[in-house]
C-alpha cells in the first residue's frame, strides 16, 4: 500500500461518516417541522410532546455531525494540497458558503429555538426551525456544487495550471450536481421515514402508553418513506443517464449496458477506470432502493385499520430495518466518489497529483486517529440517539429548566412535570 492509497482510504473514511450525520440531519428536519406545524397550529399535547421527542434526536446528530464536519475539513488541509492548489477559488468559495451557513445562521436558528420553548410566540418559534430545516437544505446544496464541479467541472477556466471561475451560474446549475442534490434528498426523506417509523415501532412493539403518539409518527414515517423510495430510486435512475456522457468510465463499470445503449461504443478509458468492486456497492444500492419500493408498499397497505400496529413480528422487522438506508446511502456515495477514480476532478486532475507531499508514516498517523475519532463519533450519536430513543417522550429534556429537571430528579412518583 503506498500513500496515495492511504490518503484515499482516509477519505473514504471521513467523507461516508460524515455523510451518514448529515443525511440524519436532512431526513429529520423537515418532519419535525412538520409536527412542530401541527402543534402551533392545533395547541395539542400530543403534537408538543411529538416535536421535543424527534427533536432531540435530531439535536443529538446534529451535535455530533458538526464535530465529524469539522475533522473532514481538517483531512482536507492535511492530505490534499494539490487539490486545493488548482481548484482553490472554485472549490473555497462554495464551501465557505457553507460553513457561514452551518456554523452561523444554522446553528444561530437552531439556538434561539431550543432556547425558544415556552419563551417565544409558537409561530415565531415554528419559524425558527422552518429556518433551521432551509438553512439546513442550503448548506447541502453549496457542499453539492462543490463536490459536482469535481464529479464535472464546468464554468471555469485553467490559467497557469489553476482553475479559475469564469461562469457562476454554470457553477451553480451543473447538472451533476443538480442531480445527485435531487437524489440526496428523495434518499434523505427515505432514512427520515423509516428511522421514525423503526423508532416508533420498537415502543408499540413493547406496549408503550403512548400508543397514539407512536402510532402517528409510525404512519407518517412509512408513507412517507413509500414516496420518497419511489423517488429515490426515479432521481437516481436519471442521475445514471447522465453519466454516460459525464463520466463514462464510472458507466463502463457499474452499467456497461448503458453505454452500448446510448451508441458510446468507443469510449476512451486511456486515463484509467475504477475499481470493479464499485459494481458490488451499485448493485447494493439498487437492490437496497427496489426493496424498500415493494415492501413499503406493503407496510403501507398494512397501515389500513392500524392493523400493522398488531403485528408484533411486522414491529420488529421494521426495527431491525432501521440500519439498510444507512448501508444503500453509504454504498451510493462510495460509488459517486470512487468511481471517480483516478481523478480527482474529472478529466482534469488526476487523485496522485491532487496529493500533499507526505510521508507514508504521516498519512498512516493521520488515518488511524482520524478514523478513531470518527468510531468514537458514531458510537456517541448512536448511543445517545438509543439512549433518548427507548426513553419515549417522557425523557425527553429539550424544552425544560434546571429547575424543572431538578424537581423530577426529587420527585419521581409524581410522573413527568407539565412544561409550558
Amino acid at each position: 500500500m503506498e500513500v496515495l492509497d492511504l490518503a484515499r482510504l482516509q477519505f473514504a473514511v471521513t467523507t461516508s461518516f460524515h455523510f451518514l450525520f448529515v443525511i440524519v440531519t436532512l431526513g429529520l428536519a423537515p418532519f419535525v417541522a412538520f409536527m412542530q406545524t401541527r402543534y402551533a397550529f392545533s395547541g395539542k399535547a400530543i403534537h408538543e410532546r411529538t416535536t421535543k421527542f424527534w427533536g432531540q434526536i435530531y439535536l443529538i446528530n446534529y451535535a455530533v455531525g458538526i464535530i465529524t464536519g469539522l475533522l473532514l475539513e481538517f483531512q482536507f488541509g492535511l492530505n490534499w494540497t494539490g487539490l486545493t492548489a488548482y481548484t482553490g477559488d472554485i472549490f473555497g468559495a462554495p464551501l465557505a458558503m457553507e460553513t457561514l451557513l452551518a456554523f452561523f445562521l444554522e446553528s444561530t436558528f437552531l439556538g434561539l429555538w431550543i432556547f425558544g420553548w415556552g419563551r417565544l410566540p409558537k409561530v415565531v418559534h415554528l419559524l425558527l426551525f422552518y429556518l433551521v430545516t432551509i438553512t439546513a437544505y442550503i448548506s447541502a446544496f453549496w457542499i453539492v456544487v462543490a463536490n459536482g464541479y469535481m464529479q464535472h467541472p464546468v464554468g471555469d477556466v485553467v490559467e497557469n495550471g489553476a482553475a479559475r471561475l469564469a461562469d457562476l451560474s454554470a457553477l451553480l446549475t451543473n447538472p451533476n450536481a443538480m442531480a445527485a442534490l435531487r437524489h440526496i434528498v428523495a434518499a434523505a426523506f427515505l432514512v427520515g421515514g423509516y428511522l421514525i417509523a423503526g423508532i416508533s415501532a420498537w415502543h408499540l412493539r413493547r406496549g408503550t402508553d403512548d400508543r397514539d403518539l407512536h402510532g402517528r409518527a409510525l404512519r407518517l414515517g412509512l408513507l412517507v418513506g413509500f414516496v420518497a423510495s419511489w423517488f429515490t430510486t426515479i432521481m437516481g435512475a436519471r442521475q445514471t443517464d447522465l453519466l454516460v456522457t459525464m463520466q463514462p468510465s464510472k458507466i463502463a463499470v457499474i452499467a456497461p449496458g448503458k453505454l452500448q445503449e446510448a451508441g458510446q461504443t468507443a469510449v476512451d478509458l486511456s486515463a484509467g477506470t475504477p475499481p470493479e468492486w464499485i459494481r458490488t456497492a451499485y448493485g447494493v444500492m439498487l437492490n437496497v432502493g427496489e426493496v424498500y419500493q415493494y415492501i413499503g408498499l406493503i407496510f403501507v397497505l398494512l397501515l389500513i385499520g392500524r392493523f400493522i400496529e398488531r403485528r408484533r413480528l411486522v414491529l420488529r422487522l421494521l426495527t431491525w430495518m432501521i440500519p439498510i438506508p444507512f448501508v444503500s446511502v453509504a454504498a451510493g456515495w462510495l460509488v459517486r466518489e470512487v468511481g471517480r477514480q483516478p481523478w480527482a476532478v474529472y478529466g482534469r486532475l488526476k487523485t496522485e497529483d491532487a496529493l500533499a507531499p507526505l510521508s507514508f508514516g504521516a498519512v498512516l498517523a493521520s488515518l488511524v486517529v482520524f478514523t478513531a475519532l470518527y468510531v468514537v463519533c458514531v458510537a456517541v450519536d448512536w448511543s445517545l440517539i438509543a439512549k433518548y430513543a427507548r426513553r419515549g417522550p417522557d425523557g425527553v429534556v429539550l424544552g425544560r429548566t434546571l429547575a424543572e429537571l431538578d424537581l423530577q430528579d426529587r420527585r419521581p412518583d409524581e410522573g413527568h412535570v407539565p412544561i409550558h
